[in-house]
């Protein structure tokens, strides 16, 4: 049966433009905008579903590129189900998953698993991300030729950095030769050392380590570099720090080949909100300053940074509900990221096309994935949002099996009330207390 989106406004981010219109979908694909009378006759229609959007805006599909759906080997903290469940609840029609599994996504039949479980079990479209090295040590590249040919689409040893310059040369020059980014967690590891927050004034307060802006600049300038040297396209992850931004900002006015995103941890929230040792806002790389927080938004606002995604990085209390320095990093986001991002708009840092390129239309380039775009032909990917509605987070009411979030509590405005994908409108199940899914 065909599917009809009627009464909502569509969201253009290349022709900046607000539309008045509807879509038939079919097969997948959306087959022709309606409008007017077009649109009447097909509600009288009996062989067409009709989803009427009155009063939403119609996005593409947004899409998330840095998830952690934590299977294969830890599916306490997540599963492939409940990691596209909290996506489609937040409003992302895809999501990218990074390889830090266990096993490591660093051969094909892993990257197969976790493809055929999306299938089986997924409520969002799933593209696995490759690790650079075999088991993510650093030592030895994985086959990308393979890990491509089984659904790949990109790679990056995230949770990690490639410390030995050599290696990620070497690895920007192999994935150059298929036109796909390495994705850098960009640490210094030598300098991070066990620290657990940001160091400065916060950290000397409370007596914990602290891990320096330095550890993230020092490797996003040697990442900038070898991207220059090998000319392959570079993609710098969870970027934290002004001097992160202004790096990233002059490469790109040089011609370097480089993309950039940030989480919105990184535009909302400070140092100061670890006070009383909160373990919830305790992430890799740590949350930063006032002046490196408006930094972020800075470059978020003159397209500096090109996406906005959740690193989602779901724990269970086992993990969280400790002390501080053994707590592990990691927030979960993809419930969030949609409301944050829109409260940036709501403040007037940036507009709704901006919004969209940063959550859709930027993530499917870079990755180059389907979507990002409403067009005929196009994949029937949508986001459905309501921009007025307000509520409080909540973390009890996620759907992701994590609840280690430092914005539970907080009131945002603008959310996703339906998402479509491939034609499909996802109907999420209801969660009962307790209930594993």
């Amino acid at each position: 049966m065909k599917l009809a989106v009627v009464n909502g406004i569509l969201v253009h981010a290349d022709s900046e433009r607000l539309e008045e219109a509807g879509l038939l979908i079919s097969g997948g694909i959306i087959e022709s905008f309606l409008k007017g009378a077009e649109v009447d006759a097909l509600v009288r229609t009996q062989e067409v579903e009709i989803l009427d959007a009155k009063g939403l805006l119609v996005f593409p599909g947004l899409i998330d590129m840095h998830v952690h759906l934590r299977e294969p080997g830890q599916e306490y903290k997540e599963t492939i189900r409940t990691g596209t469940m909290a996506a489609a609840s937040g409003g992302f029609t895809g999501v990218a998953c990074m390889p830090n599994t266990i096993p490591v996504n660093d051969h094909a039949a892993v990257t197969d698993y976790i493809l055929r479980k999306s299938r089986e079990k997924g409520f969002a479209e799933v593209y696995p991300v490759a690790a650079v090295t075999v088991g993510s040590q650093g030592k030895q590249l994985t086959e990308f030729g393979d890990l491509l040919r089984a659904g790949a689409v990109a790679f990056s040893d995230d949770g990690r950095p490639v410390s030995s310059s050599q290696m990620m040369r070497r690895a920007l020059e192999y994935a150059r030769v298929f036109d796909r980014a390495i994705i850098s967690h960009a640490e210094e590891p030598t300098l991070s050392g066990n620290g657990s927050m940001h160091e400065g004034s916060v950290s000397a307060r409370l007596g914990l380590r602290g891990i320096p802006a330095e550890a993230e600049e020092i490797m996003v300038y040697r990442d900038l570099a070898l991207a220059r040297l090998t000319s392959a396209r570079l993609h710098i992850a969870h970027v934290s720090t002004a001097a992160s931004v202004e790096l990233i900002r002059r490469a790109k006015e040089q011609g370097i080949s480089v993309t950039a995103e940030t989480a919105p941890h990184y535009f909302t929230l400070t140092h100061e909100a670890v006070d009383g040792y909160n373990t919830s806002a305790k992430m890799n790389p740590p949350l930063r300053t006032a002046q490196d927080m408006e930094a972020v938004r800075g470059g978020l606002k003159d397209g500096t940074i090109d996406v906005v995604a959740s690193d989602h990085a779901p724990h269970s209390s086992l993990e969280k509900e400790v002390e501080f320095e053994r707590a592990a990093y990691g927030v979960v986001g993809l419930e969030t990221i949609l409301g944050l991002t829109l409260k940036l708009v709501n403040e007037g840092v940036l507009n709704l096309f901006q919004a969209l390129r940063l959550l859709s239309s930027n993530p499917a380039r870079i990755l180059n994935v389907p979507g990002g775009c409403i067009r005929v032909g196009g994949p029937a990917d949508l986001t459905l949002i309501d921009p007025n509605a307000r509520y409080q987070v909540n973390v009890r009411s996620f759907l992701s099996l994590g609840r280690n979030s430092p914005f539970d509590g907080m009131t945002l405005q603008g959310r996703s009330v339906q998402t479509v994908v491939k034609g499909r409108v996802i109907r999420l199940p209801r969660r009962t207390e307790g209930d594993p899914y």
